[in-house]
């Protein structure tokens, strides 16, 4: 049975005590969002999704997390407003297909770091390069293939970043590489990158980030919920 107050929703099973639902902020082409997404699709939780028009961000959002950023995971005891935290709180409730490896854990951290960091630093210039002006697109661009490159590198060797199966760090890539391949698809279609180019296109093509992306109006308060993955679109996403 679903209860509903303007805050948040309640479940509750014919025996069950109430219990609060989480409440997911999001943006649908935010890459962080979308890493967020995809994983809780991944682990089954259904959460109530609030999709925020970012130049009108919800009081209820800000009075979560001052940042003003999403994603933001309202749970029963606690908000989670880092998008990798999100995905570690989801991986701990379910991850059927060990997408957390201990043995990759020192890598995976470094990968993300080089990602969330200088790579998304090029990724924005050379999306806007309009807003500095101080360099050709061409230059931002070929800063951020440093790391095109190094990715590259490693699936010459695996059929994903780090295993043969994907793991924590593809998910947590994979939106950032895909708003890069798309400042110019053209040219990243024909540059010589083409175990990115095929990891890329199997996560482009997957359940996973398909049922991810789908469009929603912004929320309101007094919407009634939206739950994400919508009932029908919540299996066979593996």
């Amino acid at each position: 049975m679903l209860i509903y107050s303007d805050s948040y929703y309640f479940v509750k099973g014919p025996s069950e005590p109430l219990k609060m639902s989480p409440v997911l902020y999001s943006f649908r082409r935010c890459p962080y969002a979308i890493r967020a997404r995809m994983t809780l699709l991944y682990a089954s939780i259904t959460v109530e999704l609030r999709e925020v028009f970012l130049a009108d961000k919800p009081q209820t959002m800000l009075a979560l997390s001052s940042k003003g950023r999403v994603p933001v995971l309202q749970l029963a005891d606690q908000v989670v407003d880092e998008s990798i935290d999100v995905m570690l709180w989801a991986l701990g409730q379910s991850d059927p297909d060990s997408w957390l490896r201990q043995d990759l854990q020192s890598q995976t951290l470094t990968l993300i770091a080089e990602n969330d960091g200088p790579f998304k630093t090029h990724l924005d210039y050379y999306k806007y390069w309009d807003r500095y002006p101080q360099q050709p697109q061409a230059f931002y661009r070929q800063q951020g293939e440093v790391f095109l490159a190094s990715l590259d590198r490693l699936l010459a060797a695996n059929t994903f970043l780090l295993a043969d199966q994907p793991t924590m760090v593809d998910i947590a890539i994979f939106p950032f590489i895909r708003q890069f391949a798309f400042v110019d698809k053209l040219w990243f279609d024909q540059a010589p990158y083409s175990h990115l180019q095929r990891w890329l296109d199997y996560f482009l093509k997957s359940p996973l980030f398909l049922g991810s992306m789908e469009k929603a109006a912004a929320w309101q308060l007094g919407d009634r919920p939206r739950l994400f993955p919508s009932p029908t679109k919540s299996s066979n996403i593996h």
